[in-house]
């Protein structure tokens, strides 16, 4: 056994735990077990997913990212997880005030702010489904498709505390719609014209999450393609954070994406470091 240390983080609830592998000490056949065995809540650190720092061969970039679900599957994407590594390359004075690193997904850069604040410049979404009429269970619901970095499904509901997040999100998520990798789904309420509530269930997760920044995107673009708000959007999460959503919105005829210069900010917290024996 040797001892493996990392960093707790928190983007606005979304929880990660970090490894700096940037001098590749740590195989990346292990990443998939590493995320599994740390992730799991109650028997080990707990988290909705694996971070790591690694280097990046574009001498443009300051560092890749590399993020694994809790159930071990590889993401392309995740909002939160991008804000809270740049905060900590920022910490191991991997990058400046302004980060620019891979994804698998393209490069995204992050401004670090003051007060534990974190914007991230997103690249355009893409794939935007509307009004999809799909049945689960016997009934029909009326679900929207885009992809921020990551597939997501959104249904907008007058009273999210009557949503059975976990079980319809469950079956959205794996809908034939979205075969054959699924969806993450996100459920939305519509607070006012810059305002919406949004819970999610997330896809590698397989649960809700207190957070989901590319699901809240996908709320707000979503939203703001149907004229229920006005960017930029506030979107606040189940964790009772707010995550700020800035983004143009395109003339119609602009097949590629509905929006540009899209931004996704919001509190990043450091909440501990540790060390943890592992094979």
């Amino acid at each position: 056994m040797k001892r493996l240390t990392f960093a707790k983080f928190s983007g606005a609830g979304n929880d990660f735990v970090i490894i700096n592998n940037i001098e590749r000490r740590i195989p990346a056949r292990l990443y998939v077990q590493y995320a599994r065995t740390l992730c799991q809540r109650r028997l080990s650190v707990g988290a909705d997913g694996l971070l790591i720092i690694e280097p990046s061969a574009k001498a443009s970039c300051d560092f890749r990212m590399v993020y694994y679900n809790a159930d071990g599957s590889r993401a392309g994407m995740c909002g939160n997880g991008a804000r809270c590594i740049a905060m900590r390359a920022w910490e191991l004075e991997l990058c400046e005030d302004i980060a620019r690193f891979e994804t698998d997904t393209g490069i995204v850069t992050c401004e670090i702010k003051r007060g534990g604040r974190v914007k991230l410049k997103l690249t355009e979404p893409r794939d935007l489904r509307t009004d999809m009429r799909l049945t689960v269970g016997g009934t029909e619901h009326l679900v929207h498709y885009i992809v921020t970095g990551v597939p997501h499904a959104v249904v907008f509901v007058d009273d999210l505390e009557k949503i059975d997040v976990v079980g319809l999100g469950r079956e959205l998520r794996h809908h034939k719609a979205f075969a054959p990798n699924g969806a993450n789904v996100n459920f939305v309420a519509v607070r006012n014209r810059s305002s919406l509530l949004v819970r999610t269930y997330e896809r590698g997760v397989e649960d809700e999450t207190l957070a989901c920044g590319t699901g809240c995107t996908a709320s707000a673009v979503i939203a703001a393609v149907r004229e229920m708000v006005r960017p930029p959007v506030e979107c606040i999460t189940r964790g009772g954070e707010s995550l700020h959503i800035s983004f143009v919105l395109n003339d119609p005829e602009d097949m590629l994406s509905p929006v540009s210069q899209l931004h996704l900010e919001g509190r990043v917290q450091h909440t501990f470091d540790g060390e943890i024996a592992m094979p």
